[in-house]
């Protein structure tokens, strides 16, 4: 065990101390990395942001349920109680067609057409947020309330919702497409850099054979380097990751603000940026084995 461990920490040092003379190779490395592994990155807390803001709106209402224009007080009460009891029901709020028609006289583009009409067009309705939101649920108390007696139309307002739901799958899958083509070629680029190390170190590992050293004591310092060129370009990712998304969220806030709402772009919680630097430090060790591996069997 000893012996092992003082091997591993010889590859370790005698890694380290090549990377501290060529630090500005090393960094230019590490920056490439972090770039490239920085896009899926970003791509990925842009989509979970928008997740966040989905499921934020999610308790908006969802069903408008507009009654009939001859409805009377008693109408709207027994309409109530049914909703009251119905278990598929969150909350509900009634907007009575008094209501809509003084906030529709108070919107400038609309404002023209309502001092035109003799009377009031609109209709009292209820806005329904239901307890489940999935597409069945939803349908099906439509579908009940649509039968209520008074209810003359109800009108599922969550299809932009299921769009943005839609284009967030995809992004999801653009991610992992995205995350695939540049893991490749990160295993390219790391791969083609240990190899070039290994032509430069071509006699001392002639040397090492010849004296009996196994490919397990060559491959070791060179699978270090690619797992700390992996380490450290994770680490500048996560760096860039931040201060680009910090830059965006002055901005995000801003339009947020024009529409009443508080939303804001938040950072890579520390599960995100421990699986960037996992994901990036294995990449490089594989980039490593692979580039050792070809060089060994050609010999």
């Amino acid at each position: 065990m000893k012996k092992w461990l003082n091997r591993h920490l010889q590859a370790v040092n005698q890694v380290s101390s090549r990377m501290q003379r060529h630090f500005g190779a090393t960094l230019m490395m590490c920056g490439v990395i972090g770039v490239t592994l920085c896009l899926p990155s970003l791509f990925y807390v842009v989509t979970d942001n928008l997740n966040r803001l989905v499921s934020d709106v999610k308790t908006e209402s969802q069903i408008s349920l507009f009654l009939k224009l001859n409805i009377d007080t008693d109408g709207i009460t027994k309409v109530e109680q049914q909703l009251k009891a119905n278990t598929d029901i969150a909350s509900y709020r009634l907007v009575t067609k008094e209501q809509a028609w003084q906030e529709l006289q108070k919107t400038e583009s609309a404002g023209s057409i309502a001092s035109t009409l003799d009377k009031n067009p609109l209709p009292d309705a209820f806005f329904i947020n239901p307890n489940s939101l999935t597409t069945e649920a939803i349908a099906q108390l439509r579908e009940n309330l649509q039968s209520i007696n008074g209810v003359e139309k109800a009108l599922v307002d969550s299809n932009w919702i299921k769009r943005l739901n839609g284009l967030l799958e995809l992004g999801n899958k653009v991610i992992l497409v995205l995350a695939g083509l540049l893991g490749f070629a990160l295993i390219a680029v790391i791969g083609n850099t240990i190899r070039m190390q290994i032509l430069t170190q071509r006699e001392e590992i002639e040397v090492s054979q010849l004296i009996g050293a196994t490919n397990s004591f060559i491959r070791c310092p060179f699978l270090y380097a690619g797992a700390f060129y992996g380490l450290g370009g994770g680490l500048i990712a996560c760096l860039l990751l931040m201060a680009v998304v910090t830059f965006f969220n002055a901005s995000v806030a801003k339009i947020a603000a024009e529409y009443g709402s508080s939303f804001g772009l938040s950072l890579p919680n520390i599960e995100v940026n421990l699986v960037i630097i996992t994901a990036s430090t294995l990449l490089g060790w594989l980039a490593a084995y692979l580039a050792v591996n070809r060089a060994l069997i050609s010999e």
